[in-house]
């Protein structure tokens, strides 16, 4: 038994680890780029952030198709929302993305609606 807990705790440190680390990672390319991270991107102005899309949904809104994503870069996460729109080529969990966009918080989530965006690496 104590074997089985020693191996569940070492996996739990490895994960938590290599979520750690790439945050980091993810801080070191926002900086890179010249860009602000999203934990220190204030509300109702222009922003450019840059991170990687954790989740890429199909939400229609109003009867509207409505694309949205989340973007994290190690600091904070925010919500893309891209009205109109089922798909975007290049658009998917996993890519490394900058946007440009005012951000608004609606419901309590910080949200950037129809951002301009530049696919990265």
């Amino acid at each position: 038994m104590a074997d089985t807990t020693g191996r569940l705790m070492a996996g739990i440190r490895q994960w938590a680890s290599s979520g750690h680390d790439e945050a980091t990672d993810l801080k070191k390319e926002v900086a890179k780029a010249g860009c602000l991270a999203i934990g220190d991107a204030p509300d109702r102005e222009m922003v450019t952030v840059q991170g990687t899309l954790r989740t890429v949904t199909l939400r229609p809104r109003g009867g509207v198709p409505a694309l949205e994503a989340e973007l994290y870069d190690g600091t904070g996460t925010i919500t893309v929302l891209w009205l109109g729109r089922r798909r975007i080529a290049g658009i998917y969990p996993g890519r490394a993305i900058k946007v440009t966009g005012r951000i608004g918080v609606h419901g309590g989530v910080r949200t950037v609606y129809n951002p301009r965006y530049d696919l990265r690496y």
